[in-house]
């Protein structure tokens, strides 16, 4: 993990991080284990969502972490996560910058495409998920996909 963002990161959050690297679990056998996708659960390790008691229950067992210090930093009363902010604009990180790229290419494209379908509206970040896959491309290459859904709300007229 990058330096800078581990430093942006709560103690209880890099204390998670550690306990996943040490007991050599993927996002996704996390996930499995929670009932969750492994994007949300990446999500979680990143202060960026909103666990619910149960699933601070179930990650106190899988990363071997008493169940009070993740309810006391990350439960349900005291915990809002302040999303995005964790890296600065345009990113550093090639991955996360080739994200950023394609947004500087295919944004408006994309935009266009959604409003031609759906009309004048946005997609949801809120009412939203994110799936990643490996799948092989026509060359026999590896390759990413990436799927993002999200609700269509219409803008409001009045």
């Amino acid at each position: 993990m990058n330096p800078t963002i581990k430093s942006k990161l709560s103690p209880i959050l890099q204390k998670c991080f550690e306990a996943k690297a040490s007991k050599k679990l993927t996002f996704d056998d996390i996930g499995k284990q929670l009932g969750r996708d492994e994007v949300w659960v990446a999500s979680l390790f990143y202060g960026q969502a909103k666990p619910e008691e149960a699933d601070l229950k179930k990650l106190s067992v899988i990363l071997d972490i008493p169940q009070q210090y993740l309810v006391t930093d990350l439960g349900t009363q005291t915990f809002f996560p302040t999303r995005g902010g964790l890296f600065e604009l345009p990113p550093r990180d090639p991955f996360i910058y080739r994200l950023f790229e394609i947004m500087q290419v295919y944004g408006l494209p994309l935009k266009e495409v959604v409003n031609e379908k759906f009309g004048d509206g946005i997609m949801s970040a809120i009412d939203f998920t994110a799936n990643v896959e490996k799948v092989k491309g026509n060359d026999d290459s590896t390759r990413v996909k990436m799927i993002f859904e999200g609700k269509f709300l219409p803008y409001k007229k009045w």
